[in-house]
């Protein structure tokens, strides 16, 4: 079933490697998508799903070490594998430097590529896992009133109800009623016990 697994993003201008690819990584269970330039990739609908982008280096037009730069401007966060048969230091470093994952320099062990790539959708599934709990509570803080944040705010610094009620002359009734009435409209436990 697509989505469980995530996709693998494979772009590279020759054909007959796009396809070896593809038959590999689909013959180890990945979902693929294969794409001929870094032009097309970026043009491309894709699915909210764990994900990563498997690179050629070597690229005519937008360079796919270019590519490694778009995603981030397009609020696109997918990790990437570099391979190359033609790689020096200067740009492995650079790729590196840039957020990739893994560079892997042809021939590599098909072992190596499963592995890195099995990794990037794992970091991929978990970042997506983190960024959806930091909405969460975004919108659940959204959700709270001005006095309610102010209370929030006040209890988390690690305030009592009667240092809160003091500081903002309310009593301290009205600062558990604010907690408890927060709380229950965000769905969560109590800030404190």
């Amino acid at each position: 079933m697509i989505g469980e697994r995530g996709i693998v993003f494979v772009v590279d201008d020759d054909p007959s490697i796009r396809e070896a690819l593809d038959s590999l990584l689909r013959s180890v269970g990945f979902d693929i998508q294969t794409l001929a330039s870094a032009q097309d990739f970026l043009a491309n609908k894709r699915h909210d799903m764990p994900s990563c982008l498997l690179l050629d280096v070597q690229a005519p037009g937008l360079s796919n070490l270019d590519l490694q730069q778009e995603p981030a401007t397009a609020n696109i966060r997918i990790p990437i594998i570099f391979i190359t048969g033609h790689g020096d230091i200067p740009m492995s470093v650079r790729a590196m430097k840039a957020g990739a994952a893994e560079f892997l320099t042809k021939p590599f062990r098909d072992q190596d590529l499963v592995d890195a790539i099995r990794q990037c959708i794992e970091r991929d599934r978990a970042a997506r896992e983190q960024r959806s709990q930091i909405d969460d509570l975004r919108q659940r803080y959204d959700s709270l009133t001005a006095r309610e944040r102010e209370v929030m705010a006040l209890v988390v610094s690690g305030l009592l109800n009667k240092q809160i009620a003091g500081d903002l002359g309310k009593s301290e009734i009205t600062i558990k009623y604010i907690e408890l009435k927060s709380c229950k409209r965000c769905r969560r436990r109590p800030w404190r016990n």
